[in-house]
């Protein structure tokens, strides 16, 4: 670890809701793909609405993403995480640590982004396609691509604090336009998810209603961009999440 602080922890209304009575749930995997364009001098980020009728942060703005699935781990890809990417998702990794669960993770972000918004992160498909029986991904591999997580960027991590009806470990992903396979033409999706794909600047998207995290997340990503110009393979990973009654922030 390079730093590790204690800080205050946010409001709880900032957190999406009180904690609820009863046992905590144990957090579950989960990743998030944060798309990165330039337009001219204008640096932009894809986000997307959430429902009103969801019971998880509705009318929210939000990256795409989600939990884990089992099938994410057991895909087989040609278009390997960058080395430094994957030493860095193998760090404090709950659980059993594998590498198929932290490709899995950079997978998970692909297929969430592709559910929710019909963006393909991925190489046109040569040769035999990846064999699965998980319907979501046959669906992206029908596009005639395989999924390619060597531009992704592993930049944040987050633990949804105790209490919660729902808890996440999400992993925060970054990636640049120019590796998204459709980018002006995205594919078309039926999801309940996300209402709409929105191209914010930093400005732009700190003015919509964002849970805590997302705006935490916004707020380390234009530091991070306005100092070193990119997010490098090897770059430090923020991780902040609450320990006993302190809330911590450490860099991975």
């Amino acid at each position: 670890m390079s730093e590790r602080k204690i800080l205050p922890e946010p409001d709880p209304q900032m957190l999406d809701g009180k904690p609820v009575p009863g046992p905590s749930v144990r957090p579950r995997d989960a990743a998030t793909l944060i798309v990165l364009r330039n337009d001219g001098d204008a640096r932009r980020v894809m986000m997307g609405k959430r429902h009103e009728a969801h019971k998880f942060m509705p009318n929210k703005f939000v990256f795409p993403g989600g939990r884990l699935d089992p099938a994410d781990c057991r895909l087989s890809v040609e278009h390997h995480l960058h080395p430094l990417v994957e030493e860095k998702l193998l760090v404090q990794m709950r659980g059993r640590v594998s590498r198929a669960r932290a490709r899995g993770l950079a997978l998970a972000a692909i297929r969430e982004a592709f559910e929710e918004t019909g963006l393909i992160v991925g190489k046109p498909a040569h040769g035999k396609l990846p064999r699965t029986s998980d319907k979501a991904w046959q669906s992206f591999l029908s596009t005639g691509y395989v999924p390619d997580l060597s531009g992704l960027r592993y930049f944040a991590r987050a633990i949804t604090p105790p209490g919660r009806p729902r808890r996440f470990d999400a992993r925060f992903f970054v990636v640049d336009a120019s590796c998204v396979a459709n980018i002006d033409e995205p594919h078309v999706v039926d999801t309940e998810e996300l209402l709409d794909r929105y191209w914010f600047t930093f400005e732009e998207a700190r003015a919509q209603e964002l849970p805590w995290i997302t705006r935490e997340i916004l707020r380390m990503l234009e530091e991070a961009l306005d100092k070193d110009g990119e997010i490098a393979p090897g770059c430090t990973v923020p991780f902040q999440r609450r320990q006993g009654a302190d809330w911590i922030h450490e860099t991975i």
